[in-house]
C-alpha cells in the first residue's frame, strides 16, 4: 500500500504534460546503458547543467526545465538556434550560465548532473571530463551521438536516430518520465516514416553536408545526425562511408563524389559564418565549379540544432524531404 501511495504522489507537472512521481527511499536508483557502460543514478537529478542547444532541447522536450540549474551555449547559438527554438520560452526561463562550460561554471550552479558529450563540452584538452566531475561528486550523462567508438577519438556507436531514441529512453528512466519519452519517440517515428514516403521510388540525390571550413571542409559521416536527416529524407550522404560523426575531409573528395545537393549547416564558425557567405564561398571556389550541386545552385539550409542530435531532427528530415521532393 505504501508503494501505491508513493507512486500516486506527483511532485511536479510540466508544460508538456510529463510528471515526476515521488519515489520511496531505497527505490530511487536507476541504471542505464550510456556509451557502453552501465551508469547508476542514486536519485532524480534536480540541478542539471546542459551544454549546447540540441542537448538542452532534449531536456525541454521531455518537460524537464524545472530540473535544470542552467544551460551553456555560445553567443552565436544564442542569437541563432535559441532565438528560433520551438522551446524558446524554456530557454528564456532557465538561466544561461556561460558561453563555455567548465568546472567552475558547473560548481557555481550547484549542479548534481552535467549533460554534455565528447566535443560537446567534454574534452581532455580542457580538463573538463566526466571523471573530473565524478571527483567533485557530480554525475554526468553523455550524449550518445558523441560516444567514442574505439577508434581514436572517432565518435558514434549506433545510427543517429537510434542514438536520439536511446537518449530519450535513458533520460525518461533517470527522470522518471518514461511515458513522456515513449510518446515523443512514437511521434518522431511517425513523422520520419511520413517524410520517407515523399521520395519513395524516386532517384536518390547525392548530398554534401557543409558545416564549415575554407581550406578543408568539415562535414558529417554516418554516425552524425545529418546521416539520418539526409537518408530518411530520400538522399545519400556522400560521406556516409566514414565511421565518424563530425569530421574533416578534403575538397578533392567532395569533387570526386559529385554531390547533387549541398545541405548547409547554419553554424557560425571560421571565415564564412552565415549560410549566404558559405554558399558564396562554395560558388566561388574554383575546384567546385563543375560539381552538379554548385553548378545547379541546389542549396538547402538547416539550423545547427537540427543537425546535431536533438528533438529537431525529425522535423529537419521532413523539411529536407519536402525540398528534395520539389526536384
Amino acid at each position: 500500500m505504501r508503494k501505491l501511495v508513493a507512486l500516486a504522489l506527483v511532485l511536479s507537472t510540466t508544460g508538456c504534460g510529463a510528471t515526476i512521481a515521488q519515489q520511496e527511499p531505497g527505490e530511487t536508483k536507476v541504471t542505464v546503458r550510456n556509451c557502453g557502460q552501465d551508469v547508476t543514478y542514486d536519485r532524480v537529478p534536480s540541478r542539471v547543467v546542459t551544454n549546447d542547444t540540441g542537448i538542452t532541447e532534449l531536456m525541454f522536450a521531455l518537460g524537464l526545465a524545472d530540473r535544470m540549474a542552467g544551460y551553456v551555449v555560445s553567443e552565436g547559438h544564442k542569437a541563432g538556434d535559441v532565438a528560433g527554438s520551438p522551446w524558446k520560452e524554456d530557454f528564456a526561463r532557465v538561466p544561461r550560465l556561460a558561453e563555455k562550460i567548465n568546472k567552475e561554471v558547473v560548481q557555481g550552479a550547484g549542479a548534481d548532473l552535467v549533460f554534455a558529450g565528447w566535443n560537446y563540452g567534454f574534452s581532455e584538452s580542457t580538463g573538463f571530463t566526466p571523471d573530473v566531475l565524478k571527483e567533485q561528486g557530480i554525475a554526468s550523462y553523455l550524449l550518445t551521438e558523441s560516444c567514442r567508438n574505439g577508434v581514436g577519438k572517432q565518435r558514434g556507436i549506433m545510427p543517429p536516430l537510434e542514438a536520439l531514441y536511446t537518449d530519450l529512453r535513458n533520460l525518461g528512466a533517470i527522470f522518471r518520465v518514461p511515458d513522456r519519452a515513449e510518446e515523443l519517440i512514437a511521434g518522431y517515428r511517425k513523422q520520419v516514416a511520413d517524410a520517407e514516403k515523399l521520395l519513395q521510388g524516386k532517384p536518390r540525390p547525392k548530398v554534401f553536408l557543409y558545416d564549415s571550413g575554407l581550406d578543408q571542409p568539415f562535414t558529417s559521416g554516418r554516425n552524425g545526425a545529418p546521416q539520418d536527416v539526409i537518408s530518411k529524407a530520400g538522399g545519400d550522404n556522400i560521406f556516409g562511408d566514414l565511421d565518424d560523426s563530425w569530421t574533416a575531409v578534403g575538397w578533392e573528395a567532395v569533387v570526386s563524389r559529385a554531390p547533387d545537393v549541398v545541405l548547409i549547416n547554419d553554424y557560425a564558425d571560421g571565415d564564412a559564418t552565415t549560410p549566404a557567405q558559405k554558399q558564396a564561398f562554395l560558388e566561388s571556389h574554383a575546384p567546385l565549379r563543375e560539381v552538379p550541386a554548385i553548378r545547379d545552385k541546389r542549396f538547402f539550409v538547416l539550423p545547427y540544432a537540427a543537425l546535431v542530435e536533438g528533438p529537431r531532427n525529425p522535423a529537419a528530415i521532413e523539411s529536407f524531404a519536402r525540398f528534395l521532393a520539389r526536384g
